[in-house]
């Protein structure tokens, strides 16, 4: 299908990077960045974040550019820029409201602009809308319109791109729903669902990863109830999982851009409507307390075999929020680190994805080694399953703990097998 529009990505990260390149093997698309040296990378064909090879940044037609200007020169803009909390989980606007005031400074007439940003309904035309017709003087409706498109990139995923993933498209009446809905199809070999107006497609998006979100918070409850009866979760996942119509959810430590961020977009709009969405806050606060729990069962089993907590060292394998990818940014492995040192305990840190630099800029506060250089330790936490490690066998880390041989897999990857080499395997 051939495209008739000038697309502009505003935003090259996990989610915008893919789009440009999939537009970018069919024609010319302007990639807007603010980071310097994220473009200077792009450039010589390096993806920042890892997702991509150089091959396929190399053959996509994209001008990289940190000239706002640029964006003049196109009339489909879609802006996929981060929409994080805050300290307090706060949904932190400022980098859609940048957005916008850089795309309403640079938009021309009969442009329609599309949003990917995780958003809670109505930021679309209740926030964004007015930021662009102030910056540009244009009236939206007559000038330009808009449009929402979900993200659903997976990061690290090598079999869900974004070309694979069915695309969620709404536009602001028939007409821009229509020339969004064939633009993306272009490319989405997966097809595209028109959802029926805006503040839908954004409220899609916002369950999607909140219902995820309810289902490990139930999982991370069971497995603290279980811990308690000294059952074994896993045993009983996998006897109930049996049953056709069990969801087969895990616990583990929820992090990254999405599952830990997405609910309280929806929550902060609930309660602005007076509601007080009781179950999804309480999913939200067992799942952020999970590193606390692992870290304490951890002190816990340490103490039961005669170890001197404020002399026990420990080995974290993986740090970013998730197994095969390179970012750190909400990974509550640093929680983890931080609740070891409180009691104490040395930690160190395995992760062949990350640079010292990149782990001491995130606050981590912990040294990273390799398996050659590293020493004797009371302990493992298998945390973010990189490949590499599940390529190294049980036994191989056997020599590395000392005689207790703990070894803790937080999200159970190793099967039964595994748990008689000589490890005292646990997980959650």
């Amino acid at each position: 299908m051939e495209i008739k529009r000038k697309i502009c990505l505003v935003g090259l990260g996990y989610v915008g990077l893919p789009l440009a390149v999939a537009f970018g093997k069919k024609q010319k698309v302007v990639g807007f960045e603010l980071s310097e040296k994220k473009v200077e990378l792009l450039k010589k064909g390096i993806d920042p974040a890892g997702e991509l090879n150089s091959e396929e940044l190399v053959a996509a037609q994209i001008e990289y550019t940190t000239n706002p200007s640029k964006i003049k020169e196109t009339d489909f803009i879609i802006v996929a820029v981060p929409t994080p909390v805050d300290e307090h989980n706060v949904p932190d606007m400022f980098f859609v409201e940048s957005a916008s005031r850089i795309v309403g400074q640079n938009l021309s007439k009969g442009a329609i602009v599309v949003f990917e940003s995780t958003v809670y309904p109505g930021v679309t035309e209740d926030i964004c809308v007015p930021i662009m017709e102030k910056e540009s003087g244009l009236k939206c409706g007559i000038d330009f319109k808009i449009g929402y498109s979900p993200e659903r990139i997976n990061p690290g995923d090598k079999e869900h791109t974004v070309e694979k993933i069915t695309k969620v498209v709404s536009g602001m009446d028939e007409e821009s729903l229509e020339i969004i809905a064939q633009v993306y199809g272009s490319v989405i070999k997966a097809g595209v669902f028109r959802a029926t107006s805006i503040k839908v497609a954004e409220a899609a998006k916002v369950i999607e990863n909140t219902q995820r979100d309810l289902n490990i918070g139930l999982m991370n409850e069971l497995a603290v109830i279980f811990d308690k009866m000294n059952i074994k979760t896993s045993d009983v996942l996998e006897a109930a999982g049996t049953k056709w119509n069990f969801l087969k959810f895990t616990p583990g430590l929820v992090g990254g851009h999405c599952i830990g961020v997405d609910p309280y977009y929806l929550t902060y709009k609930a309660q602005e409507l007076g509601y007080i969405p009781r179950l999804i806050l309480a999913a939200r606060q067992i799942n952020d307390s999970m590193h606390t729990f692992v870290a304490q069962k951890i002190i816990k089993e340490l103490i039961k075999e005669g170890v001197t907590i404020n002399k026990a060292k420990v080995l974290i394998l993986g740090l970013s929020f998730k197994e095969d990818v390179k970012d750190l940014r909400n990974s509550k492995t640093v929680g983890l680190i931080k609740e070891l040192k409180e009691y104490g305990v040395d930690v160190i840190a395995i992760d062949h994805y990350v640079t010292q630099e990149e782990v001491d800029h995130e606050g981590f506060n912990v040294k990273l080694t390799t398996i050659e250089h590293c020493s004797k330790v009371d302990a493992i936490i298998l945390a973010a399953p990189h490949k590499e490690f599940l390529e190294i066998t049980p036994s191989t880390y056997g020599l590395l703990l000392n005689h207790k041989k703990l070894f803790f897999d937080i999200k159970g990857v190793y099967g039964k097998k595994h748990r008689i080499e000589g490890l005292r395997y646990m997980g959650l």
